[in-house]
């Protein structure tokens, strides 16, 4: 199965949701979305296909956002707001907090 998982190497919760992709031999292509960002319309996508209010994926500590769409602009602006890890396979995306989410799509 293949798997796309945007990480930061440096979020054990991350860490773990790789871990566990790996552990079930998933062919997983690995975006440091810090260094690589999303785009605002990938980031719509991902929210869409995972059934995410992208104002309920921004972090904790981010900016309020007063819409959707505010949302997906600041997260398009500065990827440190993006919540992660986000997994996505062709069954589906997950943001995988905490990292045993992502058995649901694999």
């Amino acid at each position: 199965m293949k798997a796309t998982i945007w990480h930061n190497p440096r979020c054990s919760k991350s860490r773990e949701a790789l871990t566990l992709l790996n552990e079930a031999r998933a062919d997983v292509t690995i975006v440091e979305y810090l260094k690589t960002p999303p785009t605002r319309d990938e980031l719509a996508r991902l929210y869409a296909r995972a059934g995410l209010a992208p104002r309920d994926a921004l972090r904790k500590d981010a900016p309020k956002a007063a819409s959707d769409d505010a949302a997906l602009d600041l997260m398009a602006a500065d990827p440190a707001t993006i919540e992660r890890p986000l997994v996505e396979t062709e069954k589906g995306v997950v943001l995988a907090r905490p990292p045993e989410r992502v058995h649901a799509i694999l």
